[in-house]
């Protein structure tokens, strides 16, 4: 599976793709929102892991940017957040397809969150 995953913390955005590409996933890196667009209009992902808050151009907007066209309104997405903020990012959009986990977190915990997203990959 091809999991787009946007955090400006180099160290944490390293540490995301290798526990993914670890767990058999193929990781396209962005250190923000700008590039992480730019790089799913360019190849595409079944699934992405968004950063709340980046500089550029930050998750939310990413968001509704991918919400708003058809070609990814229905790639499952996994934000990340701190706890408090969690609730409210994840409840302004009604969509199966989303889903959060706060930092810091647990390396199982993120494998078992993309696990469950990726079964809501449309087919």
């Amino acid at each position: 599976m091809k999991i787009l995953v946007a955090d400006d913390d180099k160290i944490f955005l390293t540490l995301m793709a290798n526990i993914l590409a670890d767990g058999g996933h193929e990781v396209i890196e962005a250190e923000n929102g700008v590039v992480a667009w730019e790089k799913l209009q360019a190849e595409g992902a079944d699934l992405a892991v968004l950063d709340i808050n980046m500089p550029e151009m930050d998750g939310r907007e990413l968001l509704k940017l991918m919400m708003a066209d058809d070609r990814f309104k229905n790639i499952p997405v996994l934000v990340l957040t701190v706890g408090f903020m969690a609730e409210d990012v994840v409840g302004q959009y009604a969509s199966s397809t989303l889903d959060y986990i706060t930092k810091p977190f647990d390396t199982d915990d993120l494998l078992v969150k993309v696990q469950e997203l990726a079964k809501r990959i449309p087919k």
